[in-house]
């Protein structure tokens, strides 16, 4: 009898239903710095189906199909880059539309925590459907994009003054039957004294309610960017390339070059709404701008890189690089992670990014901020040595680990 209850015992052990695991991802004792929840501590993020599903100060790893081991890490939401040239091609006369200058966003972005990519102005809208087609559909980077007021993009050259390509009308269009992806506009490079580039891009900004961003200067003597941020721009609309001085006498700079002061003008600019971007770039950032600049308490409310062949290889690097150096300039550190995360998101209004609410996709990136003696220089060699930088151990894609750099996952591949 006792061998038959025995029997029965086994059986009936044997056809109990298996629990799931509760997790697909338990990330632990990583210091989560969220600016958007004002979180700033050491606790156990767990995602699953594709969704940040709990913040606790001890979530049991037992329960998840991987375990990232954080500590001594900072866990952050995926990083937004408001400004980068992703919108690469085939053509060799294409600049970055379609171009061999912009780079394919996959091989730049998740290395350095990158989870979201704004094109910025690549695409006009007459180029638009080859982006989507063949960039945007085809990467695992969530690609958003900034519309160039001109209807061929950044083809470089004459395309890029032809004020008769400027159409608000048709940009709006094309903007509104795209809404998910496309989050504003972006005008640039027109080297002449008119204000409609501006102005025709501020009107495709009014008619699909979006924010435009301004890549200015290019005529000498320079035109007034006290004129531009106070009677041509709009509260949420973009300044990029921040703190640049530029060669030439083509560009206003933000600091006065003579007293190394912030000009007045500018924290009216900020009071009436303009966003200060940084857009890195080749030649678009000068250490004599931006060191007075938060040194007065000037800082950008956006950090972005102006990502492309052209600057990944100077002096500019990668997004991290960047922040690594506004915080060494004085920049704190969750105001250098909410100025890659939280604020971009707001600016583009894709509030559903840059945060680990519970319920918001889990776009993740855990840095170690490495202690050492590391060299940060601008265009003109003018270099500074620091103690701190950034490195990317692993990003969170929509909860699929998509870069793991020294294999903290464990396991490290789910079968």
């Amino acid at each position: 009898m006792k061998k038959i209850a025995l029997a029965l015992f086994a059986v009936a052990v044997c056809t109990l239903p298996v629990i799931a695991q509760s997790y697909d991802i338990v990330i632990k004792a990583g210091h989560v710095i969220d600016p958007k929840n004002n979180i700033d501590a050491v606790m156990d993020v767990a995602i699953k189906d594709g969704k940040v599903a709990q913040l606790a100060a001890n979530i049991d790893g037992s329960q998840a199909k991987q375990v990232v081991d954080a500590k001594g890490l900072y866990v952050v939401p995926g990083i937004i880059d408001l400004h980068a040239h992703v919108f690469f091609g085939t053509q060799p006369d294409h600049y970055l539309s379609d171009g061999l200058v912009a780079v394919v966003p996959d091989g730049f972005t998740f290395r350095v925590g990158v989870t979201t990519v704004v094109d910025a102005g690549g695409a006009g809208w007459k180029s638009f459907p080859t982006f989507k087609k063949n960039i945007i559909d085809n990467s695992q980077t969530r690609v958003l994009s900034l519309l160039n007021i001109v209807g061929e993009g950044m083809r470089g050259g004459a395309y890029e003054q032809n004020i008769n390509d400027m159409d608000p009308k048709m940009a709006a269009f094309v903007a509104k039957a795209n809404k998910d992806i496309v989050v504003g506009f972006k005008v640039a490079h027109y080297q002449g004294a008119e204000w409609q580039p501006v102005d025709r891009a501020v009107e495709a900004g009014k008619l699909a309610n979006m924010p435009v961003m301004v890549d200015f200067g290019g005529n000498t003597p320079p035109l007034s960017i006290e004129e531009l941020f106070m009677k041509h721009l709009r509260p949420g609309d973009i300044y990029t390339h921040t703190y640049t001085l530029l060669e030439g006498n083509v560009r206003e700079t933000v600091v006065d070059t003579a007293t190394n002061k912030v000009k007045s003008f500018i924290w009216d600019a900020i009071k009436k709404g303009i966003v200060f971007d940084v857009g890195y770039g080749g030649a678009s950032f000068n250490f004599t701008q931006a060191i007075p600049a938060l040194k007065q308490g000037f800082f950008p409310k956006t950090i972005s890189t102006d990502l492309h062949t052209g600057s990944m290889n100077t002096s500019m690097k990668n997004q991290l690089d960047v922040m690594s150096k506004f915080l060494l300039m004085g920049m704190p550190l969750n105001e250098v992670i909410k100025a890659s995360t939280w604020a971009p998101a707001q600016v583009i209004r894709h509030e559903e990014l840059g945060h680990l609410s519970v319920g918001a996709v889990a776009d993740v990136a855990i840095l170690d901020l490495r202690q050492g003696n590391f060299g940060f220089y601008d265009k003109t060699g003018y270099k500074v040595q620091g103690k701190q930088k950034f490195e990317c151990e692993m990003t969170i894609r929509a909860g699929r680990v998509v870069y793991d750099l020294n294999g903290i996952a464990n396991p490290i591949y789910v079968k």
